[in-house]
């Protein structure tokens, strides 16, 4: 070592790169195939290679250090509003679009396609999350707009064949010239937030009545994806009320359309994608479903784009263990591995837990999503009215707990801007508010029960166990005491104030018992009995529930929890 030296750099875990994200995630890859869609196997092993490559993991980077930028006017003064973005977040979006997240389940609909699809957007949101909203919005356009071809043919043959589309093209062009198109919303008003029906924004027709464009004035106050190439929004309609509408940001004979972009939000996190603050002054507009009928048509976005925050927080979830885990098996404290020591141990086997569980529960989701699309009156269709508002609430709260203590087990290097832990950090509540903060979603969970009485039932059989292994006879007793109590207080529940004033408390009992029964029938018995001991058990109340992770009770296999956790990670 030279004089001026001062020290070598050792003791440091080597990056977390060069990593198939898929194959080194066991929850994941056995979820696939129990749901359904173990034939897409091939294509997500190739697809997490090439997204855990250090090249690409380094784009969510560039893209967060980059962020989008609004110019409203070009150098000669004409209004344009354009977003400019990094080169990484087209690079970016170009894969996940070339990969079909936005499109593969109405491409192919049939067994596992949304399971499949939902796999491959959890593996982009170990990379980033920002890319995840206008494609989830795109996504989850397609049977809204599907739909509406009975009012409006020529719109859906206009929109639905470019949103289906494998190619990304953000040329600024009017529909009909562009390879690929995404789709955004507005939905938010200052005045109403979640209330969307005291929106003031006003919707008259125009010139042509009814099959035409309509003029559109008022304002949004969250304008999601403005850079996308139209976004779905609601307007009053006099006589009718709210109604939905697509505004294309160019018109067809290429001007741009009456929108006005204030300025781009500034976020906690999601810094990668733009979210905007914008006016309508006389914008064309074009009917998606009838007048009136606003919320019925976005309630087809609805259920699909709240999937999406339960696979994106699942995702958060993975990519924090996955980066906590990684650097304790390559960090020496007091001469031993961090990953061997007892305490790490406890707090990182916890943290498996809770990311195995919502993996688990996410892709039953999606599952229920394949059979509604088959059957709408399903016992699966009946189940995903109960557990997608269920699902976003509790699985998208125990995201920021699980990145904050991911976080601690990388020290100051998991505090600093220079790892993903502090961007995962920021990026982590976004899912539980967008698409309904967590009290609308618990409110959504009672008008399920008490608008489709059947899901009780579906509830039920989804919570019943086939005998259980011997291996797992200590704790089957407690799981099933759980779910008979839950089972118990829903059949003779009340509603009004008392029911609305437990509904938190209720959503969280049912993803945790779904989560244990998952668990009870598919994992090894070392997680089964883990999870049923920490979270049902005889006064766990939740398990760690307002408390840190790390407090396993006695008897846990941490060992084999983590070895599991990381499956085919890199060779320290």
């Amino acid at each position: 070592m030279l004089p001026f030296d001062t020290h070598e750099v050792f003791n440091q875990a080597p990056p977390f790169a060069d990593v198939n994200l898929f194959t080194c995630d066991s929850a994941l890859r056995e979820a696939v195939t129990r749901e359904g869609a173990g034939w897409a196997g091939a294509a997500l092993t190739a697809l997490g290679a090439e997204l855990g490559s250090a090249e690409v993991l380094d784009l969510g980077r560039q893209a967060n250090v980059h962020p989008p930028r609004l110019h409203s006017v070009d150098r000669a003064g004409r209004r344009i509003d354009a977003i400019e973005f990094h080169p990484a977040w087209h690079r970016l979006m170009t894969l996940m679009i070339a990969a079909g997240v936005q499109a593969s389940p109405w491409q192919q609909p049939g067994p596992g396609a949304q399971v499949a699809r939902a796999a491959a957007f959890m593996l982009f949101g170990q990379v980033e999350n920002g890319i995840q909203c206008p494609v989830t919005m795109s996504y989850a356009a397609v049977p809204a707009l599907a739909r509406a071809g009975a009012v409006a043919p020529a719109l859906a043959a206009a929109w639905l064949p470019k949103i289906l589309s494998r190619q990304y093209d953000p040329r600024p062009l009017p529909v009909a010239q562009k390879r690929g198109v995404l789709i955004g919303m507005g939905m938010t008003e200052k005045q109403g937030g979640s209330d969307v029906r005291a929106n003031t924004t006003v919707a008259t027709v125009g010139a042509d009545g009814a099959a035409g464009a309509w003029q559109i004035v008022g304002h949004k106050w969250f304008f999601s994806a403005p850079q996308a190439d139209a976004h779905l929004v609601l307007a009053q309609v006099a006589d009718h009320g709210l109604t939905c509408f697509l505004l294309p940001r160019f018109l067809d004979d290429g001007s741009h359309n009456a929108i006005r972009v204030q300025r781009l939000k500034d976020k906690l996190g999601n810094r990668s994608n733009a979210s905007a603050e914008v006016e309508f002054t006389g914008a064309s507009g074009f009917l998606v479903g009838r007048p009136g009928r606003g919320l019925a048509t976005i309630l087809d976005m609805v259920g699909h784009t709240r999937l999406d925050c339960v696979l994106g927080s699942g995702s958060i979830m993975r990519a924090a263990l996955a980066h906590a885990l990684h650097h304790a098996r390559g960090r020496a404290v007091f001469g031993r591995l961090l990953a061997t020591q007892a305490l790490m141990q406890n707090v990182l086997a916890d943290l498996a837990l809770e990311s195995e569980a919502a993996t688990a529960f996410a892709l039953r989701l999606a599952r229920c999503f394949d059979s509604a699309g088959e059957q709408g009156d399903s016992s699966d269709a009946l189940l995903a009215r109960v557990l997608t508002p269920a699902g976003k609430y509790w699985i998208c709260k125990r995201a920021p707990a699980v990145c904050a203590e991911a976080m601690e087990v990388m020290g100051g290097n998991g505090y600093v801007e220079d790892g993903p832990l502090a961007r995962l950090y920021r990026e982590a509540p976004v899912n539980s508010i967008w698409e309904g903060s967590g009290n609308v979603m618990c409110l959504d969970v009672l008008r399920a029960f008490a608008r489709t009485p059947a899901a009780l039932d579906a509830l039920a059989a989804e919570l019943a166990l086939p005998p259980g292994a011997p291996e797992l006879a200590t704790v089957t007793p407690h799981y099933a005491r759980y779910a008979a109590a839950l089972l118990g207080d829903l059949r003779n529940g009340a509603g009004g104030e008392a029911a609305q004033y437990g509904a938190r408390r209720l959503a969280e009992r049912i993803v945790l018992a779904v989560q244990a029964g998952l668990l009870l029938r598919h994992a090894p018995a070392f997680v089964a009995g883990a999870f049923v001991t920490s979270r049902l058990g005889e006064g766990a109340e939740g398990g760690n529930v307002g408390g840190a992770f790390g407090r396993l009770p006695p008897g846990i296999d941490c060992a084999a929890i983590l070895a599991r956790a990381l499956a085919d990670g890199i060779t320290i």
